[in-house]
């Protein structure tokens, strides 16, 4: 037997031993580390260590990780959630920015289109005042443009600067035309008497009712935009707290530590992670739905009974009827003005210019045979402008705001959700890390993301609200109670009424 066994003791004697099993290393945890670009590679050992120092990422033998590569986990976390904050946060601002853009280029145009509709009033029907109405007529827009943007520039006042600018005009060149040039001192006192001899009737009391109405509605707007984006951008800059910023380090990095840089967390795991991050973030539920009602109720008014369109465009129509009004007055206007300023003396040159006027009429008026060689210039004549130059009307802009906002009013309860969709965690079935070990799936309690419930989240301790986030929640809060208040105002009114 022993020479039988000899043969196949040399035949395994010729065969070479098998290789050891290969040794541990870091190899793939420093390529990762810098491939993700947490820091240098040089940090990491290049074979797992005893160490005893490390605070979040805890080893239950050796680690490939060291006190500096923590801190270097921790930076890359706090620098990679704020971008993907500010990724979320980006299609609302940009939809906020554009919809302000859109509303302000649509203002301009109203304002204009007025503006220039109010001066053809005077071009066309009171030529004789025209030139020095437009500096008046021209003044009034601005401060009614003044007011949209929030200027503290109330209607009243700026109607009342236009009719007190306005009545000398009137009184010069139409209730006693072809008067001698009027002193200051006279046409101040023609400004001071204006409001106690009213002489352009209640026409404008009903238009400056609707129309402060519809100021008040596209002035809110453009306020409620502009905090709207103080919202966004507080939320960008609120800061991620001391717990957070080390469930963050557990989630996604102490898997590297030992050496499974390709597992991901359970899905329940990561939203319990990131709603005790995002808590006080998600306090913002409540107000930031108010506050997307309130725009709603204004881009409502905006459309529909408070049209600013309609209220500029009908000035033109106001200015017409009270001017025609003080002509209708003008014997009663005459002696009143006698009596407060003193009677004035008839320009002796009155008929010289009524003649001269007449003569400059007919000079003016072409000949038969030249009106039909001008024909052709007619549809040259920019009468309108063109539709493709006009900005969205008011109305089609607020209910494509509407469109576009709705969306956005579960934006701060659903952060959590859309940070663990996609790549970040892997759903239950597969295998991933829980913040232990690799398991089948996440067995803890998943909180909602109410600020309330994070006391009972198993991976982060809350330990209270952030100030800054506190503060823009009172300040959003302020905005909605008093806007509110004059909203409900206005439609318990509109409703008296019809």
């Amino acid at each position: 037997m022993p020479m039988l066994l000899l043969p196949i003791l040399l035949l395994l004697s010729l065969v070479p031993s098998l290789p050891s099993e290969r040794p541990p290393s870091c190899h793939e945890v420093r390529a990762a580390f810098q491939l993700q670009e947490i820091g240098r590679g040089r940090l990491v050992p290049e074979v797992p260590i005893q160490v005893s120092d490390l605070q979040i990422c805890e080893p239950k033998t050796s680690t490939c990780c060291t006190r500096r590569m923590e801190e270097s986990y921790q930076a890359a976390v706090r620098g990679k959630l704020t971008h993907n904050i500010q990724t979320l946060n980006f299609e609302l601002k940009f939809m906020i920015v554009a919809h302000t853009s859109a509303f302000q280029e649509t203002f301009t145009y109203l304002i204009d289109t007025a503006t220039n509709n109010t001066l053809s009033l005077f071009d066309t029907k009171y030529r004789s005042m025209s030139q020095d109405a437009h500096e008046s007529v021209k003044e009034l827009f601005t401060d009614l443009s003044l007011n949209i943007m929030g200027a503290d520039m109330p209607l009243e006042d700026a109607f009342s600067r236009f009719w007190d600018s306005l009545f000398p005009l009137v009184y010069n060149h139409l209730i006693n035309p072809g008067i001698m040039s009027l002193s200051g001192e006279y046409l101040d006192c023609l400004r001071l008497t204006r409001q106690d001899m009213n002489p352009f009737g209640n026409y404008s009391s009903e238009m400056l009712t609707h129309l402060s109405e519809s100021l008040w509605a596209s002035r809110m707007m453009k306020q409620a935009l502009s905090m709207a984006e103080q919202v966004i951008n507080s939320t960008e800059h609120a800061g991620l707290t001391r717990e957070c910023t080390h469930a963050l380090v557990k989630m996604q990095f102490c898997p590297h530590c030992q050496g499974l840089t390709l597992i991901r967390p359970c899905v329940g795991y990561c939203l319990n992670v990131m709603r005790g991050c995002l808590a006080s973030l998600a306090s913002l539920d409540r107000p930031w739905r108010e506050f997307i009602h309130l725009v709603e109720q204004l881009a409502d008014q905006m459309s529909g009974s408070h049209d600013l369109e309609q209220s500029l465009l009908g000035i033109r129509d106001v200015v017409d009827k009270s001017i025609r009004y003080a002509e209708s007055q003008g014997p009663y206007l005459s002696r009143m003005v006698e009596k407060v300023c003193g009677e004035l003396q008839e320009s002796p040159l009155k008929q010289l210019s009524e003649e001269k006027t007449m003569k400059e009429e007919v000079m003016e008026q072409p000949p038969i045979s030249k009106l039909h060689s001008l024909g052709h210039l007619r549809r040259s004549l920019p009468l309108k402008a063109s539709k493709k130059d006009r900005p969205s009307s008011l109305k089609r802009s607020a209910r494509d705001f509407i469109k576009h906002v709705k969306p956005s009013r579960t934006f701060y309860t659903t952060l959590a959700e859309r940070l663990c969709d996609g790549d970040l965690a892997v759903r239950d079935g597969s295998t991933c890390w829980n913040g232990e070990d690799v398991v089948e799936s996440y067995t803890n309690l998943v909180v909602s993301s109410d600020f309330k419930d994070q006391v009972n989240n198993p991976e982060v301790k809350v330990r209270g609200s952030n100030v800054v986030i506190n503060q823009i929640i009172n300040k959003l809060r302020l905005f909605i109670q008093v806007r509110q208040t004059v909203i409900d105002m206005l439609l318990s009114c509109c409703f008296g009424c019809n």
